[in-house]
């Protein structure tokens, strides 16, 4: 199966598209981690994410575009994927269609904005695997420690109020037409994002079933 993920930024996709990709064994590539890994790096891409970042931007389409397609020429990509940040323009999504990728249905997690300004302000992350947690959702099993790796979690710049309210409009403008346009090609399925991380992955997994048959 290939796969896109999207919805608000806060809707939880990171934490449903790693349950998915467990699930079918399939990679999840997420823009998010690819850029925070240049930004760390320092690289010279880096540096320029992340003063969009800060800001609660998006990169530049052909940016994003360029990181993407290389990853997806990895061997591990070749049996399905899950894209997870990608595409976020209708830009990006006819740079997808034009260079071949392939997308068998899109999962679009809808949460309303009040309760996402909520939902960011518990998060932490881990910056070495990407995992993501919430201190009331989703807490790790020890304090600030990634279960998976053993990393501590930290809280994004990108987290506070005002930088959230700023990402939520961005997305309601650039993204949000995303589900007209996958609407047209019949691959949009709309999840609904609030309950526990169990319960929305439980809907998940019937849409994708569904979607299979």
């Amino acid at each position: 199966m290939k796969i896109v993920f999207f919805g608000p930024p806060g809707a939880g996709k990171g934490t449903q598209a790693a349950k998915l990709s467990e699930a079918l064994e399939i990679p999840t590539i997420s823009t998010g981690l690819i850029i925070r890994q240049a930004m760390a790096a320092g690289t010279e891409v880096g540096k320029i994410a992340e003063d969009y970042i800060k800001s609660g931007a998006l990169l530049p389409d052909d940016v994003v575009a360029a990181l993407v397609a290389e990853r997806l020429k990895e061997d591990d990509c070749q049996k399905g994927y899950i894209l997870d940040g990608f595409p976020r323009t209708l830009v990006q999504a006819e740079i997808m269609d034009k260079t071949g990728i392939v997308v068998d249905f899109v999962l679009d997690i809808e949460v309303p904005d009040e309760a996402i300004v909520k939902r960011m302000s518990g998060r932490r992350v881990c910056n070495k695997c990407g995992a993501a947690f919430h201190t009331e959702f989703n807490p790790p099993q020890a304090e600030n420690v990634c279960d998976i790796c053993g990393e501590a979690l930290s809280i994004r710049a990108d987290d506070a109020p005002e930088v959230v309210l700023n990402r939520l409009s961005v997305y309601h403008e650039q993204t949000e037409p995303l589900k007209a346009y996958y609407e047209k090609q019949g691959k949009l399925i709309v999840i609904d994002g609030e309950g526990t991380v169990e319960e929305i992955f439980s809907r998940v997994q019937a849409a994708c079933d569904g979607a299979g048959e």
